[in-house]
């Protein structure tokens, strides 16, 4: 997964395709969870593309898109969104993927 430093990457990254963004920092235990599984979600559904953006360095995107609790999913098609998987619960492979599912 590629990692997302500013908001004008943010904004070409998510143009063209499918794209899913996870929103994460370092800090936070629920990432962490989710961090060794990440991989193998990503191979699975390959028709979209994933970036991170670490909540810490990207503030200001985050309350534009109004991500409060982490790790939290934002999907895109062409640049508009097309869902999101965004609460302060931990998260599980189950979820993540009903998720992305529910995407195509």
């Amino acid at each position: 997964m590629t990692e997302i430093n500013s908001i004008e990457q943010f904004k070409e990254l998510i143009q063209n395709g499918k794209s899913i963004v996870l929103f994460t920092a370092n800090w936070c235990p629920d990432c962490m969870v989710i961090k060794p599984f990440m991989p193998a979600i990503v191979e699975k559904y390959s028709d979209f593309k994933f970036y991170t953006v670490n909540r810490d360095n990207l503030m200001d995107l985050c309350v534009e898109l109004d991500i409060f609790g982490i790790p939290s999913f934002v999907a895109f098609h062409n640049g508009v969104e097309s869902g999101r998987f965004v609460n302060k619960d931990r998260k599980t492979r189950q979820q993540i993927e009903d998720f992305i599912e529910s995407l195509v």
